[in-house]
């Protein structure tokens, strides 16, 4: 199954400042901040959602095609997204623009100070999903993650025009986008991903009802964190699907990312929906383990034990035949 994941490509850059910010800040003189924080730690991890997405794609042994914009720094990051099974051919690099960054800092209470530079991002309007499609001989479906605006609506139109199978997946950009953008989007989706948060902030922004939503899409399928998720579709009966439980919560970055790749992964195997979710849900709890959304490895031995522990041994074994026969036992 031709998979193209279009969204966002990102480095996340973040630090540790051992104090709290708010010990610094003079009451009386906030309205002119000039402030220097000496960090004790930074960690950089590749991210930006279809990155994230594809990379948990390729761990279970498909080979997605990558659909954004980066700038002329993004070798090595491509390279490790090749290493790891990813197709980045249909990647545009921009001649003028650095790959975009996410800045945060992290006081001792938890408070963020974060900037978003979206440099290449902005470019990602330009991509033409035919040239894709010609190039790979064709989409099966397509996932329209967070990107520049203008360029998730682009792409949302070029799918209805034609005629790509395509999925809605708005998340942080809910937002940043009006209502006619979001029911613009969301609107003939096959499937649409959304969190709990985001799927009330959704009707909410687009005056649809529930029931609106469902007659407008295929099935909608919203996560619920440590909750698990639930699948609603306007014909059939709401399924929920618990949670797998991670060993160890390290970082909940990426997460939702794991779920989306596990659960398309599923889908591409034709495992049904609650099967697909049900890897989407084992594959976060690897991603809940690690710091940044592609520093998890994935081990099918353990992805399996996980899936029998909490699903059942008849589920885990007709994922492993579905999903598994042909894969490669471990990544580094």
């Amino acid at each position: 199954m031709r998979i193209a994941v279009t969204g966002s490509i990102a480095t996340d850059h973040l630090m540790v400042f051992p104090g709290r910010f708010t010990d610094q800040l003079v009451p009386d003189r906030l309205d002119r901040v000039s402030l220097s924080f000496l960090v004790d730690d930074l960690r950089i991890h590749r991210g930006g959602v279809a990155a994230n997405i594809a990379f948990g794609l390729a761990q279970l042994d498909l080979t997605p095609i990558l659909v954004g914009a980066v700038g002329p720094d993004f070798a090595d990051y491509r390279a490790w997204l090749e290493s790891h099974g990813v197709d980045t051919t249909s990647v545009h690099v921009s001649a003028t623009r650095h790959t975009a960054r996410f800045l945060c800092t992290t006081d001792e209470s938890q408070n963020q100070i974060a900037s978003f530079y979206a440099g290449a991002m902005s470019e990602a309007r330009d991509i033409d999903l035919a040239g894709v499609a010609a190039h790979h001989g064709g989409l099966d479906l397509v996932l329209i993650a967070p990107n520049d605006p203008d360029a998730m609506l682009r792409h949302t139109r070029d799918c209805r025009t034609r005629g790509y199978r395509f999925a809605a997946d708005p998340s942080q950009q809910l937002a940043r986008l009006t209502g006619p953008q979001i029911r613009d989007l969301v609107d003939g989706a096959e499937l649409l991903f959304t969190n709990e948060y985001e799927h009330d902030l959704l009707l909410s922004a687009t005056g649809w009802t529930r029931d609106d939503v469902l007659r407008r899409v295929g099935r909608w399928i919203t996560t619920l964190g440590e909750n698990g998720a639930r699948i609603e579709s306007g014909t059939e009966p709401l399924q929920a699907i618990p949670a797998v439980p991670a060993d160890t919560v390290v970082d909940p970055t990426g997460v939702g990312d794991a779920f989306r790749a596990g659960f398309l992964a599923g889908l591409s195997r034709q495992t049904g929906l609650a099967q697909a979710a049900r890897i989407g849900a084992a594959l976060a709890s690897f991603a809940l383990e690690a710091a940044g959304g592609q520093e998890y490895v994935f081990v099918p031995e353990e992805f399996l034990a996980r899936l029998r522990t909490t699903y059942g041994t008849a589920a885990a074994t007709d994922i492993e035949q579905r999903l598994l026969a042909g894969a490669v036992r471990s990544r580094p």
